[in-house]
């Protein structure tokens, strides 16, 4: 009877420690955070700008390249401002519900960029493959039903880890050891039985996210044969140039996740303060350097950043 009556407290209030460890580095560790932060706004926000204002890059490659723009600062917003709050003025608490939100626009908006990463590729096996048909194939409406597409996987997959985590009794702890939420880092904290929770966040991560990686694989495999049985060096050349751009941020975006994960698993003696800065890494390092290696490596729009910043209008 006393254990029927019995009422288990669920916390509603977390604590975010940030960088444990590292709480005497908090006010250094945030100076790369800023700057980082201050480079996703300007840079994304600039070459958003760029590709609407000029008719020229209107094409499929910079309209997707814009929708990255937007998701890339969709997700540092929804993660940076609460490090910067932890390390500057010690606000590590949050609201369960909060914490939720977080989770589901960070989660969510990672999972827009793979699949916008994976049209991406297709934009360019399009392109490649059949350059005659490339602007009949690629008409403005099906790029926009494209990214309609992309965002409902993306927050129709997420959205039900919310009621998930809603359904949970967190009795274990409040204090979470991260600068911000994330799925099982929450979960754990849990006395129910979190099996649905845990089998439904890899079910959405085979599905999506590795299911992206395979299929762009497959299309740069058959990107790659195109090309060298292209007759002319030249050609060559320049059918490579047009997807090394693409490619360095597919490196950028997968490769410190996939570092990370193997870290987690394996890497059991690494201290817990390299998991955490490896995890901001890979929110932080792909959107603010996705508009640098665009910037770079396509001429169309170095030329318009060039005009915008360097040439004096009379």
């Amino acid at each position: 009877m006393d254990i029927a009556n019995h009422t288990v407290l669920s916390y509603t209030i977390f604590h975010l420690l940030g960088i444990p460890g590292l709480e005497d580095q908090h006010m250094w560790i945030s100076i790369p955070f800023f700057l980082s932060y201050v480079t996703v706004l300007l840079g994304n926000s600039l070459l958003i700008f760029i590709i609407l204002t000029r008719p020229s890059l209107h094409g499929p490659m910079y309209l997707f390249l814009c929708m990255l723009a937007g998701a890339d600062i969709v997700l540092s917003t929804s993660i940076v401002p609460q490090a910067l709050a932890i390390f500057w003025f010690h606000a590590g608490e949050i609201a369960l519900d909060r914490c939720i939100t977080q989770l589901f626009f960070s989660h969510s908006t990672y999972l827009s960029e793979s699949g916008i990463l994976l049209v991406m590729a297709f934009d360019r096996y399009i392109a490649i493959c059949y350059p005659l048909r490339y602007t009949t194939i690629l008409t403005n409406s099906l790029i926009g039903k494209i990214g309609v597409t992309i965002f409902l996987r993306s927050y129709g997959t997420i959205f039900p880890i919310i009621f998930l985590l809603k359904r949970l009794t967190f009795c274990k702890n409040n204090i979470i050891p991260h600068t911000f939420c994330e799925h099982i880092g929450l979960a754990k904290y849990a006395c129910n039985n979190i099996r649905v929770t845990s089998w439904y966040g890899l079910f959405v991560l085979l599905s999506t996210v590795a299911l992206d990686v395979v299929l762009i694989f497959v299309s740069y495999v058959l990107i790659l044969r195109a090309i060298f049985s292209m007759p002319s060096q030249d050609a060559r050349h320049k059918a490579l140039n047009t997807c090394g751009s693409h490619v360095c941020i597919i490196i950028l975006f997968y490769g410190p996740g996939i570092f990370t994960t193997l870290t987690q698993r394996f890497g059991r003696h690494i201290p817990p303060h390299i998991h955490i800065l490896l995890a901001n890494v890979c929110i932080l390092a792909p959107p603010m350097l996705n508009p640098i290696i665009y910037g770079i490596k396509t001429k169309q729009i170095q030329e318009q950043v060039v005009h915008i910043l360097f040439t004096k209008h009379k």
